[in-house]
């Protein structure tokens, strides 16, 4: 496995690792961030938000209509608020928009890069949404992808065994303390006895050293991972010191 100093590289790594667990995170995030997005859309379409009384407001929602919207991370259901007056459809659905693409930039940009409000707000934009998205959309979205992520990341792994384990690392470029910087994100991946694939955790660090690997080997251990008989890995002295430990 070689080592990649791109974000984006890291992004495809998780968003394309075969398994079902990832793939459902990633369906749900897009979900989340389609109708977070679609929200943001209504409101400012209207003048306020939903159970805000303004002078501002233009509009009443009138409950919503459901979609079906097929994307490459699944199928995702939505909800288009209905207006009082008139009628109401998300520009980033509209037809020939690309928004599956764009939107899974939207969000692994705003996950993986640091969140930069303006490229975020620039990539919106570039959907066709000429209103954009405020720094409190773009920090709700946020917020609720670091939940999805968490509970992928802390997830109980005993509901299968998995005799074969990949670990391995790739350094990233992180925002810390406002200085951008190259960070170790280290990565394991099971394999059944079946032959499928799981992505079983990831952790982040400045460096990929024998305590870092040893606390996160032991952290997989915690979450029920049992039945290990073959751990493949480069020569990392570090690595293969915390492996003789912990398995």
């Amino acid at each position: 496995m070689t080592r990649h100093d791109d974000a984006s590289t890291f992004a495809d790594v998780v968003a394309h690792s075969g398994d079902d667990g990832t793939k459902e995170l990633f369906r749900a995030l897009l979900e989340q961030a389609l109708q977070d997005l679609i929200d943001a859309e209504v409101t400012a379409k209207i003048g306020t938000g939903r159970h805000e009384r303004t002078d501002s407001r233009s509009n009443w929602r009138n409950g919503a209509r459901d979609r079906d919207l097929s994307t490459p991370a699944g199928d995702v259901e939505l909800r288009i608020p209905k207006l009082r007056a008139g009628s109401f459809f998300p520009s980033l659905l509209e037809p020939r928009r690309g928004v599956d693409k764009a939107l899974w930039a939207v969000i692994m940009t705003a996950y993986v890069t640091g969140t930069s409000t303006r490229k975020v707000d620039d990539l919106v934009r570039a959907l066709g949404c000429d209103t954009g998205v405020s720094k409190s959309t773009v920090s709700r979205i946020c917020s609720e992808i670091d939940q999805h992520v968490e509970a992928f990341r802390t997830r109980r792994l005993d509901h299968l065994a998995f005799p074969y384990v990949y670990v391995d690392a790739t350094y990233v470029k992180a925002r810390v303390d406002h200085h951008v910087v190259s960070r170790a994100v280290v990565i394991a991946t099971g394999v059944a006895a079946d032959g499928n694939r799981e992505v079983l955790g990831l952790d982040v660090d400045d460096s990929e050293d024998e305590v870092f690997w040893t606390q996160f080997l032991r952290s997989l251990k915690d979450r029920g991972l049992s039945g290990v008989k073959l751990v493949i890995s480069n020569a990392h002295p570090g690595l293969k010191n915390a492996i003789a430990k912990v398995f």
